[in-house]
């Protein structure tokens, strides 16, 4: 079979992305053929892929995405592939791999009405309807139970179309026999002392992944625990508003913002405690991806995968409505008891042993290929 595989941008350090090219190549290894369309396409290019770079322009995405939608469709048209997969939603899809959450859950709960007038609204919103709406017939790939009763909720999708897959946990993710030694290596690379806590964040979008409250929270913390605490993001994101509000802040020295990079498991290792306060968050890789390198959690119930950190015993997990006075106070805690770092850590590891959360991408290949 020929597969096409449709997305506005690939870089390597995006969930969104990784999840596309694990699903890619999981479909390649079944000795399928893999044609891909894309806006933009940063690091390289797996063997065998044929990467097309639509050619089209627009003053804004949205002229961007309306042009690529139809340049896509007219190639196909001349040159025909036997299904065509998209990772961001868009009109001419066979099946839709849900990375995003629900668009017009969020247009009618976090904006006001007259945003329901604008051309960004109508764009999204036709858009997600050529995938969910009630007569499409768009296969959906679904990795939150949350997400599916949303898109049910405002398009009326008929549940047989959603087929709900696992997390798609890379095992590498998971600690290694000599993780204490790479821990070592790692905290001696970013010049941490012993008794220094690196806390970490990962993800490209510092605003959605709530990088702000972060911040916030790391200037609460009493005078002598904030010093020994360093704050690493990693993301492929602008890092200036978020430099001025550490300075602001006065923890600027305890900052260091990072560009997305490819040993990510090694850092995992090296860090203390992963932060993820994020805003919205349609599942959150990054917490299991930290629960199976035993690196307790701080996240918001917001993100469709904190369950599983409920459901391990590995952190904590703030409720909504959010407030910043609870996310200073679980990170002051968390510090604060060596014991419960250590029990949640253990917790990790023994989930990472048992948990059903490594196989997405072979599950998707099957509804793809069915």
């Amino acid at each position: 079979m020929k597969i096409a595989f449709c997305l506005y941008k690939y870089f390597p350090f995006g969930g969104l992305q990784r999840d596309f090219l694990r699903v890619a190549l999981a479909c390649q290894a079944r000795d399928h053929a893999i044609r891909v369309y894309t806006l933009e396409w940063r690091g390289d290019i797996p063997a065998g892929f044929e990467v097309i770079l639509v050619p089209v322009r627009g003053l804004t995405n949205l002229r961007r995405y309306q042009r690529f939608s139809g340049w896509v469709a007219s190639h196909l048209a001349a040159h025909p592939v036997h299904r065509v997969v998209g990772f961001n939603k868009m009109p001419g899809l066979d099946v839709y791999f849900a990375a995003d959450s629900c668009f017009e859950e969020k247009a009618r709960t976090q904006r006001g009405s007259l945003y329901r007038l604008s051309a960004r609204y109508r764009h999204f919103s036709a858009y997600e309807r050529a995938v969910f709406g009630r007569e499409a017939q768009v296969e959906i790939l679904i990795l939150s139970p949350l997400q599916e009763r949303l898109f049910q909720t405002y398009h009326g999708t008929p549940v047989e179309r959603f087929h709900l897959l696992p997390p798609g946990i890379s095992p590498d993710r998971r600690a290694p026999p000599d993780a204490a030694v790479i821990r070592s290596s790692v905290r001696s690379e970013f010049g941490l002392a012993g008794d220094q806590f690196l806390l970490l964040q990962l993800g490209s979008g510092f605003r959605t992944k709530g990088l702000d409250r972060s911040l916030k929270a790391l200037a609460a913390l009493p005078p002598a625990l904030r010093a020994r605490c360093r704050l690493f993001a990693i993301g492929d994101d602008d890092p200036r508003f978020f430099q001025g509000q550490a300075r602001l802040l006065g923890v600027a020295e305890l900052v260091r913002i990072l560009p997305g990079r490819s040993d990510i498991p090694r850092v995992l290792l090296g860090a203390d405690l992963l932060l993820h306060p994020a805003y919205n968050e349609n599942t959150g890789t990054v917490l299991l991806e930290a629960l199976v390198a035993g690196l307790p959690v701080l996240t918001t119930s917001v993100c469709g995968y904190a369950h599983y950190v409920v459901e391990a015993d590995a952190g904590v997990v703030i409720d909504e409505p959010f407030m910043q006075d609870s996310l200073d106070r679980a990170l002051l805690g968390m510090l604060d008891d060596e014991s419960a770092r250590r029990r949640w850590q253990a917790n990790g590891l023994a989930f990472a042993e048992v948990a059903d959360i490594y196989a997405n991408a072979e599950r998707a290949a099957d509804v793809i290929l069915k």
